[in-house]
């Protein structure tokens, strides 16, 4: 048995997102959200499942807090609810939602966990959904209002801010496909929300970067691997396609300072991209401390012939619109298994692939695995424990594969687990488990998985043994 070794230095952590763990959705202030919206629309989410109550964090915080201390864990990513301290996501702030996440920062720190905090996963707040949405520029305006009152509150106790969690989910899945809120079935608004959400990055890294200029910045994408089913003109040009909308609308403004010029040529046929001013390439190119970085699986495409039939297997939902704009002429074909409960093939090479695509076109960046996990279909046995070995296997190989990256001279600087608890996991309701804690969500009981315990371990030595 080989091992990889981990540096002192390396942090280990696990992420949330409020919407899928505080619940309180109607308590102290809170105003509605885009999810709060959509959940609650019949036929949007699995059961009709909502995050009314979800493993009801916003009570139970300071015992979660306790888990993580136990875990041994160096840092937790949690997210903001922008509705919870700024009901109207315009105007006044509402202290007592301050003060939850005030207290939460507090007790991270007394027990000696870094907080990373991410201001926006997913969670809009209803009013501006109302007035456009991110496929209006108004939001990034608003949104750099409300950054600047949260981080003007908590401070520079936070060690990192994060701007935004996947704004590749929050534009084309909500605006394209329609299977995240808002649910919204509008090519040329996504791609107006790719740059407003881009935009939105930016101002509050500046804002980040003049009221905290002591806590690191951080924005974290959920960067796809895509390879082509052949080496043919064709399906490499569907490769190169999908990866302008996957990744590089994202990569190129924020670190580069400009959409790439085949993105902008390939979706001329939906928008002109007039919503991009003068000066905002400039303004989302705002310099990161840490590039965040999350992987579940990798993506299969080929050109489509125009005859055969088309093959949609590219993970993100079911539904008649395509999140990925412009492409009709692209084909996602499904992967060999074996596959997590999301239908997600397991792929960790591809992780490997992905840091070492980055170090080499970003070589002074510096990253974190800010998510990576599973959903398996956990089962309580006779002795009370949850014995998750699929998912302990499949933390040990993509954790391998980080090291791998790292051994060909990839900044990797820290793995946040995802995730801490099992939780809301958006449509799919509460039917999938992405925890190393498992909830019992009719008790609210925490019961610790063996892939806590796997974790806990491989946290206090960071030695993990490769099967």
């Amino acid at each position: 048995m080989t091992q990889h070794h981990f540096p002192e230095s390396f942090v280990w952590g696990s992420a949330t997102a409020a919407y899928q763990i505080e619940g309180a959705a109607n308590e102290d202030g809170r105003g509605p959200s885009i999810w709060d919206t959509y959940s609650h629309t019949p036929g949007r989410t699995l059961n009709g499942d909502t995050g009314d109550v979800a493993a009801d964090h916003y009570h139970r915080w300071a015992d979660d807090l306790g888990h993580i201390a136990d875990l041994g864990l160096d840092a937790y990513r949690f997210s903001i609810a922008w509705p919870r301290v700024q009901p109207g996501g315009s105007g006044r702030f509402n202290q007592a939602g301050i003060d939850f996440y005030s207290r939460l920062v507090d007790g991270l720190l007394e027990r000696g966990v870094r907080p990373v905090a991410t201001m926006y996963h997913w969670d809009l707040p209803q009013e501006l959904e109302d007035a456009g949405g991110w496929a209006a520029r108004e939001t990034a305006l608003r949104f750099q209002e409300y950054a600047a009152g949260i981080v003007g509150a908590l401070g520079d106790r936070v060690h990192t801010w994060t701007t935004l969690n996947e704004p590749w989910c929050s534009a084309y899945l909500g605006y394209a496909s329609g299977v995240h809120a808002p649910g919204r079935t509008e090519p040329a608004a996504a791609l107006a929300a790719v740059h407003h959400l881009n935009l939105a990055h930016g101002l509050a890294g500046r804002v980040i970067r003049e009221l905290a200029p002591a806590a690191e910045l951080s924005v974290t994408l959920n960067l796809h691997v895509i390879r082509g089913a052949s080496e043919s003109e064709a399906d490499q040009d569907a490769v190169r396609r999908i990866d302008a909308l996957a990744n590089r609308a994202f990569l190129g403004p924020m670190l580069d300072g400009a959409y790439p010029a085949d993105l902008l040529a390939d979706t001329a046929a939906v928008t002109d991209w007039s919503f991009v001013r003068d000066g905002d390439e400039k303004q989302i190119a705002v310099p990161l401390d840490v590039l965040g970085v999350n992987y579940y699986s990798s993506t299969l495409v080929r050109a489509w012939d125009g005859v055969s039939a088309r093959s949609d297997a590219d993970g993100h939902g079911a539904s008649t619109s395509t999140p990925w704009v412009a492409a009709d002429n692209v084909d996602f074909l499904p992967q060999p298994g074996p596959y997590t409960a999301m239908g997600w093939n397991i792929d960790p090479p591809a992780l490997t692939e992905l840091l070492l695509r980055l170090q080499r076109e970003y070589p002074n960046q510096p990253m974190m695995i800010t998510e990576n996990g599973a959903a398996f279909d956990d089962e309580v046995s006779a002795d009370g424990r949850i014995h998750d070995d699929r998912r302990i296997d499949y933390l040990r190989r993509h954790i391998g594969a980080v090291a791998d990256a790292r051994a060909e001279g990839a900044d990797v600087r820290g793995y946040f687990v995802w995730s801490l608890l099992d939780n809301f996991e958006w449509g799919y309701g509460y039917d999938r488990r992405f925890g190393i804690i498992r909830v019992d969500y009719d008790t609210q009981v925490r019961t610790w998985k063996d892939s806590a315990h796997w974790y806990q371990r491989l946290a206090a030595t960071g030695q993990l043994p490769d099967a």
